[in-house]
């Protein structure tokens, strides 16, 4: 079985003491590339670094996520061209609106991810193609399919990442065409219940899978790492999730996530 991490913070300080350890790990558990996201001025270019250290396995984005808005300046905008030059950033972003903890203002916000938007319709992947925008909404669902709208036809493959929303939110983004980041949050059953349904209307070829590791640990692992720090080791057990919810095999499940994921974001062969 082989798998592949969309969304993976591996530039986290929590990963400072460990990382090739956790990387080892992963590959161990049928990990076989990652995406390793960039969500700020700082961690862009950390997660740059990162892919170029491990050429093949590793790949990163590069963007500014919602709560960074306040960094976009045309300073930060020029880093980010700069960066989306290398062939190992595949996808523009982590960006898009966060409501739910409004950590930059809203403007800040819209201003950021408009940016980040015209930036996707301008820098290309090594084949000559769009790159792909790797997106994040929480709690702003209107605002961000209006900003998405204002680019409609401009723009390359699309993902939602750590998709955690309501049903209307899923179809939104499915008449879009636009694929899905399924996390462990679809283990939890506090909040992420309703996933267990919605996931089974998730077109296989537009179902991705992630960690977000070291955030959203999977709630039913067992057992739970004792300084609760999620890793890319557990993409199996969030595999192992979503293939039950789906009435699918395991195997068949991970085969069509990884063959969406390698698509979308142009990845090559396996070393």
């Amino acid at each position: 079985m082989q798998l592949i991490d969309i969304g993976a913070n591996l530039t986290h300080d929590s990963f400072d003491r460990d990382r090739d350890a956790v990387l080892a790990r992963a590959r161990e558990a049928g990990v076989v590339q990652m995406v390793v996201t960039g969500a700020s001025r700082e961690h862009s270019p950390l997660a740059l670094q990162l892919a170029q250290q491990h050429r093949g396995f590793l790949f990163a984005t590069a963007g500014v996520h919602p709560h960074h808005a306040v960094e976009y300046t045309d300073e930060c905008d020029a880093e980010m061209r700069a960066l989306h030059a290398h062939p190992e950033v595949v996808a523009v972003g982590e960006c898009g609106l966060d409501y739910f903890r409004d950590f930059a203002p809203r403007p800040a916000q819209h201003r950021a991810f408009e940016r980040q938007l015209q930036l996707a319709t301008d820098v290309l992947a090594a084949d000559g193609a769009s790159k792909p925008l790797f997106l994040h909404q929480r709690d702003a669902h209107a605002d961000f399919m209006a900003q998405m709208k204002n680019f409609e036809g401009r723009l390359g493959a699309t993902v939602v990442h750590c998709f955690t929303g309501e049903r209307q939110e899923l179809f939104d983004y499915l008449d879009q065409d636009w694929y899905i980041g399924i996390t462990g949050w679809l283990c939890d059953e506090r909040r992420g219940a309703h996933l267990r349904e919605l996931v089974k209307h998730i077109p296989a070829n537009r179902l991705m899978i992630e960690t977000d590791a070291p955030y959203l640990l999977p709630r039913t692992l067992k057992p739970m790492p004792k300084d609760r720090r999620n890793e890319p080791m557990f993409l199996s057990h969030i595999v192992e999730e979503l293939a039950r919810d789906r009435g699918e095999e395991v195997p068949v499940a991970a085969a069509n996530a990884t063959a969406a994921t390698r698509g979308f974001f142009r990845l090559p062969p396996i070393p």
